[in-house]
């Protein structure tokens, strides 16, 4: 059982000042060490507060908020009521809905919201300011980071991997970093997962929160969860999810999301084995199956 965190007494000094009369706040954490979040309430009104584990986070969140108000919807983003920067602190407004991932839908309306969620990411990533030099060596770096962990993986794994899936740990190693670079770059979301999607049943509207790993990398790169996790034994919901996004892959893009998740695959793996996680090892075992049968 996950121990509830305690909402800080400086935090909830700050928060009040912005939301006055709060006397509630229920904390609605994921359960890791750098997850703080709560959600606070004054009477009728309520909003959510959340301490950033880093100031890059702080930074990309704030910036990620200012993005989604200019470009999405009331309903479709929450907005940003007030940050302080000292405590890394957000207070965010509240968006109608429940979290996506396990929540239990029938097949229609689950079709229905991975259109559209397809139809807002692609809204977001048609929106990107250009990227940067900056932009671009910071993915630069980041896929050359998943290169190196792909190779590492690679010879650990190598006594619990058939010839199949080590050769794909392989190739991540040695073709990430160039197709990469063959890519434009977008403004991500950076964590477009069911965890942070919100679907809310009274008015069946798909909403979005959690933006503090918005940044640009290639779009590709956004669905490398949904690929390891979800579209392989659901295709019908890849299918549904790009005919809202309104495009496939290219040849270049789909290898690249082919081998990122192969990179997720191997991590998950190695961790699970080091760590004895047998539940990591079966995840990592399920990905990598997945992956290699998707190899064209």
């Amino acid at each position: 059982m996950t121990t509830a965190k305690p909402f800080p007494p400086e935090l909830r000094d700050w928060a009040t000042g912005h939301l006055p009369g709060l006397d509630t706040s229920e904390d609605r954490s994921w359960p890791r060490s750098t997850s703080l979040v709560w959600r606070v309430s004054a009477g009728e009104r309520h909003a959510y507060v959340k301490i950033s584990p880093s100031t890059l986070d702080f930074e990309r969140e704030v910036a990620g908020y200012a993005f989604a108000e200019a470009h999405l919807a009331p309903w479709q983003a929450p907005r940003l009521l007030a940050t302080d920067p000292h405590l890394r602190a957000i207070l965010s407004s509240s968006l109608p809905g429940r979290v996506v991932r396990d929540l239990p839908l029938p097949a229609a309306t689950e079709l229905r919201l991975y259109e559209d969620a397809g139809r807002l990411l692609r809204r977001w990533h048609d929106a990107s300011t250009p990227a940067t030099d900056a932009d671009r060596a910071a993915v630069r770096s980041d896929t050359k980071d998943k290169a190196q962990e792909a190779a590492d993986c690679l010879e650990h794994l190598a006594p619990h991997l058939a010839a199949d899936r080590l050769a794909l740990v392989d190739a991540a190693s040695k073709e990430l970093a160039d197709l990469a670079e063959q890519l434009p770059l977008v403004y991500r979301h950076g964590d477009y997962e069911t965890r942070n999607w919100l679907f809310d049943e009274a008015g069946g509207r798909h909403g979005l929160i959690d933006f503090a790993t918005a940044a640009h990398g290639t779009a590709a790169s956004e669905f490398v969860w949904l690929s390891g996790a979800v579209w392989p034994r659901r295709p019908e919901l890849h299918e549904a999810y790009f005919t809202g996004y309104g495009r496939g892959l290219t040849a270049e893009e789909d290898r690249l999301l082919q081998l990122l998740t192969v990179r997720l695959g191997a991590s998950y793996l190695r961790n699970g084995l080091a760590k004895d996680r047998p539940d990591l090892v079966a995840r990592g075992h399920l990905v990598l199956d997945r992956m290699t049968a998707h190899r064209p």
